[in-house]
């Protein structure tokens, strides 16, 4: 584990129940997160394969989203104290401690991977490595949404997010780094920030356009 994925993961340790409070609404009053999260299970179990990875679970919330938007859904997250609220706070669901460069998962075992504001605190540097793991583990046109901080300018910007430091990225620079591991972009909403942080918000759906893995079975 990298320096910055302890920093990382201690963080999220210290502010589970204040960030599971800050979003126990479950995007009820973010509209344009919410569809298009509905819009990528929709797309999920029209491929025929409901499993879905939400990656960087965080409390669980979305994973439990996406369970009754009609997924075969599971959370994984870096954050041990994370996946231990997750686990109180959805019994019925399955959570395990996971780092995003190593999925425990199958080659193309997957009908979708959620990666909803997952890959903030990756250095640019790291980012290609992770979208190369999420390809991998997504079955042939399977699919990933990734939501994540934007920017109207050239390069990826670092700033003091209020648990870690984060990146802000241009969408398309973050969409040429979705096709360079082998996924399609092919949908994204970009809208004006909920909050006064200023980055504006971004969602981009992708659809995996080579052939899967060798079909190991995922957890």
């Amino acid at each position: 584990m990298t320096e910055h994925q302890e920093r990382t993961r201690a963080a999220y340790d210290g502010v589970v129940e204040l960030y599971a409070s800050m979003f126990a609404d479950r995007l009820e009053t973010q509209p344009f997160a919410r569809n298009m999260i509905g819009t990528f299970a929709e797309l999920v179990r029209g491929t025929g394969n409901p499993r879905a990875a939400d990656v960087g679970c965080g409390p669980g919330h979305l994973t439990a989203m996406l369970h009754e938007r009609g997924l075969d859904a599971f959370g994984l997250d870096l954050s041990p104290a994370m996946v231990d609220h997750a686990r109180r706070a959805h019994p019925e669901l399955r959570f395990d401690e996971a780092r995003m460069e190593a999925l425990p998962v199958g080659d193309g075992a997957l009908g979708g991977v959620l990666a909803h504001y997952s890959m903030i605190h990756t250095p640019p540097g790291e980012l290609p490595a992770l979208l190369a793991e999420q390809a991998r583990v997504l079955a042939p046109q399977g699919l990933l949404l990734a939501s994540f901080f934007a920017t109207d300018g050239p390069e990826p910007v670092r700033f003091d997010h209020k648990v870690a430091p984060a990146y802000s990225w241009p969408v398309d620079r973050f969409a040429a780094l979705m096709a360079g591991a082998g996924l399609v972009p092919f949908a994204r909403l970009v809208h004006d920030p909920a909050s006064e942080r200023g980055f504006l918000d971004a969602h981009v759906l992708a659809r995996l356009d080579r052939p899967g893995g060798s079909g190991q079975s995922a957890p």
